[in-house]
């Protein structure tokens, strides 16, 4: 009996004494200035699974065992920016964390943003691809810098390009296999259903897919996952568009488990900042969703974002001259209407199912099924019956007339001065006049002489996807996916306006002759028909990955592993002349341009791994390192797809080597991140069309030094290494400081190979090239956007939700994009193959200087308003971006045409060289306003 006792009074003794020395983690979270406690707000220890969410008073209490030590607590909610909080928790201790604040998402609020259209982002008339759109979504200081204040000068994150980051929708990849580029047109303008984003950056690791070097970002568009209301946007702008409207409405999860989210909007103006700049877009946006049960879930997603936009010319410093920087060849007057002839037009919707199957509280299975099809075209002007329609061409401009072989002729020279002044725009009545004197019986009825088609691209592409996502335990989360895409692209030119003749268009190279379609010579084509070339590219791709992440108190680790195989087969529709060869009775012997080609395949493999290492919960140390091998894209596999079949030779998967180490300081207060970065790229290629002058060693059948050519540059290493910085200090409740440094050194690390083709070299049907040449590229700056940059700024945000921000953006080290041929032995031989006679290489070497732009510094502005009436909402939203009008070139690059010695010498010994570079600048002062109201 007395022994029960003692055993009853010690288990109540050790009770008392395991309550007393429970270790209590709880806390409160408020408003970061007017300190309003904040209800439903998560609040995670990260590297674990313990979650809980603040009450209506905002407070909170893990009721689960928080691991001892120093840990990091992760507080967020829809609406505000996250925050992480660095706190030790001691056994038999409470610790209450009472000083934790959030403040309002400056994203979602549209606060401190400069809008980026996806006319910025599609940079095909730049000459510069845009990485900003894979961090828009970004939290990270110094990403978002680059996306923001860095993207108006073409600024890429490393040197690196958009396709070495993914893209994705509801985890369906919306890279295009053309060029491994998104193509952000056929989303664009939906910016209000495309906010939820899940962005990983470099080589961190992603749920949906192995990524690229420059990381993933999965916009999220499941109907369930809107917040429930509407909003109706207007905005006003001169840099692409001058009007926009918005409108969107979600339901949020409807009795009977079904949702749905839908948005319309236009953007639209006759010009941007550039002279005859049309944009005319619409967007559509529905998603709805059905939540059968807890477990499953079906989404059905439509986008159709029809855009037909204007494109601007880069020229010559000559032209900017006697113009501005706003000036345009490629538009002209008609009907009292500004008329551009280069209309780039994208017309691709989007479908796609998902499933969503929650097999149980630690693992998912999401099954996607993608279905994209429709139009890119890209209109031009052909004369192959007429003059240059350019105003722009090099025989109208002054320096034409002064580098006359007979001496400057003055007199032409201020002729052309004046009338380039007084017009420099295309001239539409006269190509009309020209077209009706062709048609004229009295004339023959000859075919027209110019006409205006476009480049059109149509793809149909089915990609099927699985998702694969299993919590192991507490810290080991596995990844895995399956992936099949498959792709049919017709390729064709397409005649869009005969510009007034009534007998049709000739089927014919100009040039040299030859008949486009060979099986139907002399065809007069009319408005709706083909032209020009007609061919398919079929591809496969088929993808996997498996990764494993690792969370522990101290260390965090993942690793990850891809396979992908891809196979491309061009398809001739059509017999180009130029590359077949016949008998005497015009029977094909030999073609090299109709029917299905060699079915080429690729193998790419993927390994990366990386590691945090938290020394405190104050300090970090991150660690990336991975190696990659891919597909070459279809644009840089084929050398002239469009006339024949022939593959770059030598073709192989690209290498790509990367790391990069960060060391991380975060508090309540200073956060920043310096981080150094190293990629290599291996056996790249890329292809070039341009016309020629002075390939004098060919060493190929044809009279001529002159050549439209295509140029394969093929083998080429590249080196990116180079620093970032981030850091910022919240110094007040109001004031944010913000600094951002990045240093790059990006170059062409080896002298790859080079050759040209051309139909002028062709004979007999074998394809005409020229020898294979090594281009000396080595120690080249690759040009792409200023290699060094620098950003410092404030934001201030009043307790009345007024605020306002300005920050001064400092560029340098951008080049020029050199042409390779120049760099190879053709410049400095003869056509007998011995070095030209007056050659000298110190004239050479300054002659192919690589040249570099002037620093310059741009200063942008923004602010706001927002009210709460009741319980709606409405928000004002401005920016200002190039505040000083600092004039700046943002890229450019070599003409080819002068390929050899005594043609480029003689050119640049002339005040305005025939020839220069052609540039592009950026805007200068422009405007953005945004309005919404908010339901």
């Amino acid at each position: 009996m007395k022994k029960s006792f003692f055993i009853f009074l010690f288990g109540i003794f050790s009770t008392v004494t395991a309550v007393s020395q429970e270790t209590v983690v709880k806390g409160s979270v408020t408003e970061a200035i007017s300190f309003e406690p904040i209800p439903s707000v998560t609040v995670t220890v990260e590297g674990t699974v313990l979650s809980v969410e603040t009450d209506a008073k905002g407070e909170f209490q893990f009721l689960e065992q928080v691991p001892l030590g120093e840990q990091v607590l992760h507080i967020s909610k829809n609406g505000f920016a996250s925050k992480r909080y660095p706190i030790v928790v001691n056994e038999g201790q409470t610790l209450n964390i009472t000083d934790m604040t959030l403040t309002k998402d400056v994203a979602d609020a549209n606060l401190f943003t400069i809008s980026l259209s996806d006319d910025e982002l599609d940079s095909d008339d730049s000459g510069l691809d845009n990485i900003s759109g894979l961090l828009q979504s970004s939290m990270d200081l110094f990403q978002r810098t680059a996306a923001f204040e860095f993207s108006s000068s073409f600024f890429k994150v490393r040197g690196l390009n958009s396709e070495n980051g993914s893209v994705l929708i509801n985890g369906i990849e919306m890279n295009k296999l053309y060029d491994g580029r998104p193509q952000w047109s056929d989303w664009g303008g939906l910016n209000d259903v495309l906010r939820n984003q899940e962005l990983t950056t470099g080589l961190k690791p992603s749920s949906y897919n192995f990524g690229g070097i420059l990381g993933t970002t999965n916009m999220i568009v499941r109907a369930s996952q809107y917040r429930e209301g509407g909003r109706i946007t207007y905005s006003s702008s001169n840099r692409s568009y001058t009007n926009r409207v918005m409108g969107s409405y979600s339901s949020g999860l409807l009795d009977g488990g079904w949702a749905f989210t839908i948005m319309a909007g236009r953007r639209w103006g006759n010009e941007g900042y550039q002279d005859g700049t049309l944009y005319d877009a619409n967007s559509f946006f529905a998603s709805v969703e059905k939540v059968i049960n807890e477990k499953h879930s079906l989404n059905f997603t439509s986008i159709y974002t029809p855009n037909r936009r204007g494109k601007s010319s880069p020229n010559t410093q000559e032209v900017y001259d006697l113009k501005d920087i706003k000036y345009n060849e490629y538009w002209g007057w008609l009907d009292g209407e500004k008329k551009n002839s280069r209309i780039k037009e994208v017309v691709e919707p989007i479908l796609m199912l998902n499933h969503y199957w929650d097999i149980s509280s630690k693992t998912s299975l999401n099954t996607n099924i993608g279905y994209q099809f429709g139009k890119i075209g890209n209109s031009r002007l052909d004369y192959g019956g007429g003059g240059n329609p350019s105003p722009a061409y090099y025989q109208l401009l002054p320096s034409y007339f002064l580098a006359d072989t007979d001496g400057p002729d003055y007199a032409g020279a201020y002729i052309a001065e004046q009338n380039f002044i007084n017009g420099g725009q295309v001239d539409w009545e006269r190509i009309l006049d020209a077209n009706l004197t062709n048609n004229n019986p009295v004339n023959g009825e000859k075919p027209g002489a110019y006409v205006l088609y476009e480049d059109r691209s149509d793809d149909t592409q089915l990609s099927v996807n699985s998702i694969f996502n299993t919590e192991v335990n507490e810290n080991i989360l596995v990844n895995a996916a399956f992936t099949y895409k498959n792709l049919k692209s017709e390729n064709f030119g397409e005649i869009i306006d005969l510009l007034g003749s009534t007998v049709g268009y000739l089927n014919v190279d100009s040039f040299d002759g030859f008949q486009y379609d060979y099986q139907n010579p002399n065809r007069l084509v009319s408005e709706g028909d083909k032209y020009r070339y007609n061919y398919n590219i079929l591809s496969e791709v088929v993808s996997g990955y498996a990764q494993a992440q690792f969370k522990y108190s101290k260390v965090d680790f993942y690793l990850s592993a891809s396979l992908t195989n891809t196979t491309y087969q061009r398809d001739g529709l059509w017999q180009n002349e130029g590359y077949i060869k016949t008998d005497d009775a015009g029977n094909v012997l030999i073609d090299n341009s109709s029917g299905k080609g060699e079915k080429l395949s690729f193998t790419g493999i993927g390994a990366k791994g990386g590691l945090t290492y938290k020394i405190t919960g104050k300090h970090l140390i991150d660690v990336n390192a991975g190696y990659i091998t891919q597909a070459p894209s279809i644009r840089n596999t084929y050398s002239n797809s469009r006339e024949n079949k022939s593959v770059v030779d030598n073709i192989t998967e690209e290498k790509i080597t990367s790391a990069d180490i960060s060391y991380i300081y975060r508090s309540p207060i200073v956060k920043a991140k310096l981080t150094g970065f190293y990629s290599k790229i291996e056996d790249a290629n890329e292809v070039s069309f341009y016309y020629a002058d002075g390939v004098t060693n060919a060493s190929v059948v044809f009279n001529e030094t002159s050549a439209f050519v295509q140029e394969i540059l093929y083998g080429i290493d590249k080196q990116h290494i180079g620093a970032e910085l981030g850091i910022q200090a919240q110094v007040t409740p109001t004031i944010l400081l913000k600094g951002v440094a990045s240093i790059g050194q990006y170059t062409y690390s080896n002298n790859p190979n080079l050759y040209l083709t051309s139909s002028s070299f062709s004979e007999n049907g074998e394809l005409g090239r020229t020898p294979t040449y090594t281009s000396n590229l080595k120690d080249y700056k690759i040009a792409g956007g200023p290699q060094q940059a620098y950003s410092v700024g404030f934001e201030y945000r009043d307790p009345d939700y007024w605020w306002f921000g300005a920050t001064a953006n400092f560029f340098s080290n951008t080049y020029v994009d050199v042409s390779p041929l120049t760099r190879t032995e053709n410049f400095y031989l003869a056509s007998d193959g011995l070095p030209i006679n007056n050659y000298d290489e110190d004239v050479a070497n300054q002659l192919l200087k690589q040249e570099e732009f002037d620093s310059y510094m741009v200063v942008n502005l923004t602010g706001g308003k927002s009210w709460k009436i009741g319980d709606y909402y409405i928000g004002f939203f401005a920016s200002i971006n190039n505040l000083l009008d600092e004039v700046y070139k943002t890229g450019g690059f070599e003409q080819g045409r002068n390929a050899n010695y005594n043609e480029l010498l003689a050119d640049k010994s002339n005040d305005k060289p025939v020839f220069g570079s052609k540039y592009w600048y950026g805007r200068g002062t422009t405007y953005f306003l945004n309005v919404n109201f908010r339901f």
